[in-house]
């Protein structure tokens, strides 16, 4: 199993840059697939971005290619999303997630475990 906890979100002036982190704990977090997801108020959660156990592969949304970037560092058990040129319409919840069974997720149900949240807000 493992246990995750994000960070790093706040309030941010439109064209701003924040990097979230997502903390996990377990000794197996490198066998993870992890991703990233959002949900707007009031809306439906969304995909953001996924990277493989070994950080060959990455995938965004189309929202976010060329703004946002997932890394991952195993040895301290965390990943990243770095996000740039943030816009208003990227204020929600972001959510880490972490899959035991698929190489390179892209839905909701293809994760396993997930964080609590942490909220980015964008001023115009």
């Amino acid at each position: 199993q493992v246990q995750l906890v994000e960070s790093g979100g706040g309030l941010v002036q439109a064209m701003g840059s924040l990097r979230l982190s997502c903390a996990g704990s377990g000794r197996t977090f490198g066998n993870f697939a992890m991703g990233w997801f959002r949900q707007p108020p009031g809306k439906e959660y969304e995909f953001v971005a996924s990277i493989t156990k070994d950080s060959t592969f990455r995938n965004y949304a189309d929202s976010v290619k060329g703004r946002f970037t997932i890394s991952r560092d195993n040895a301290k058990n965390t990943i990243y999303l770095q996000m740039d040129s943030l816009k208003s319409e990227d204020t929600a919840m972001y959510f880490c997630a972490a899959s035991s069974t698929a190489y390179m997720p892209t839905t909701r149900h293809a994760f396993n475990y997930w964080g609590q949240g942490t909220q980015v807000s964008v001023s115009a």
